[in-house]
């Protein structure tokens, strides 16, 4: 099959192409040198091009669309996040129509359903949080909603969507990073003690997911992509960062002194027009203070789904 994917230089991209690269003739999305030569390291063409400028030349030939690119920054203008995640969906929807693509992969997140609640036994019926006040979980909604709506099975054109939470593994440079570099610099501390639970998603269980996603699943349809079982954060976390050799500590501060500072310190961030983060982003101290345990059952029966690695062997995988 052939395929064009967007995020190609990403964790999750990455993570496909060299999954599938022999499979598949994948073409990627590339924005500058630096990515043209990390994706042809993985063996495959680079397409010079960026969300809201894919042209119907760039998918000649192309029987799907994997689209992994988004605005995943924990701080930016919301103007931004509006113009990657929202119009930058919308483009390459329409572009995949008029050249004739046959299915559309979409990698979307549980954050798409947020603004603030704990999210305890959630399966895919659960809404949208299209209002959210957090610009990640709000235009992540709107993109979801722009590929749900553009299924359209009598027209052949048919759309997929998958939910991962907390992608982690080998390569990750979001989650494992961001902890470390914390820790590191003495600046990390657990959000209610870290008691909160939460489902996950190795990245092999997503990639693994992501291929029968090409083939299988009912257009217009979202599927949870989940690691077996729950586990509360901070076990999860004092797990991953032990194999980097990093202690976490004990540190911890109340989740109400959290999200109670953030939602003061970031409207001023913004008001000043200051490109820093704050100390803590207001999405950050309510997500990670908040249960999320998600249903995979769905992904199961409509995918033939099933995890590949269990987070005990990932975690093992992975040490040091």
């Amino acid at each position: 099959m052939k395929i064009f994917l967007t995020g190609g230089s990403g964790f999750v991209g990455g993570a496909f192409i060299k999954s599938f690269a022999k499979e598949h003739d994948i073409l990627a999305m590339s924005r500058s040198v630096k990515s043209d030569a990390a994706i042809k390291a993985l063996g495959i063409t680079p397409i010079r091009s960026s969300l809201n400028a894919v042209e119907t030349a760039h998918l000649k030939g192309c029987e799907a669309i994997v689209h992994c690119a988004a605005y995943v920054e924990e701080w930016g203008p919301w103007v931004i996040y509006e113009k990657l995640n929202v119009e930058g969906t919308r483009q390459l929807l329409e572009v995949a129509k008029q050249a004739g693509v046959k299915r559309f992969v979409h990698i979307g997140t549980e954050a798409a359903l947020f603004y603030g609640q704990h999210m305890r036994g959630v399966d895919e019926t659960y809404p949208l949080a299209l209002k959210s006040p957090f610009p990640y979980s709000r235009t992540k909604a709107k993109a979801e909603k722009l590929v749900r709506d553009a299924n359209d099975p009598q027209g052949g054109f048919e759309t997929i969507i998958l939910r991962p939470r907390m992608i982690w593994g080998p390569d990750d440079q979001t989650v494992l990073q961001a902890v470390k570099g914390m820790a590191q610099a003495g600046k990390f501390a657990w959000i209610d003690g870290g008691r909160a639970m939460t489902s996950t998603t190795h990245i092999d269980n997503l990639v693994s997911a992501m291929g029968l996603a090409l083939t299988r699943g009912t257009g217009g349809e979202a599927y949870f992509i989940l690691d077996d079982g729950q586990i509360s954060i901070r076990e999860f976390l004092t797990s991953y960062l032990a194999t980097q050799n990093v202690d976490l500590g004990k540190k911890s501060m109340p989740g109400w002194f959290l999200r109670g500072l953030s939602n003061v310190t970031e409207p001023i961030w913004r008001g000043l027009n200051l490109k820093s983060a704050p100390p803590i982003t207001k999405f950050t101290a309510h997500i990670m203070s908040r249960e999320c345990t998600l249903i995979g059952d769905k992904a199961r029966e409509g995918l033939g789904y099933k995890p590949v690695i269990t987070r005990a062997q990932g975690l093992k995988d992975i040490s040091l």
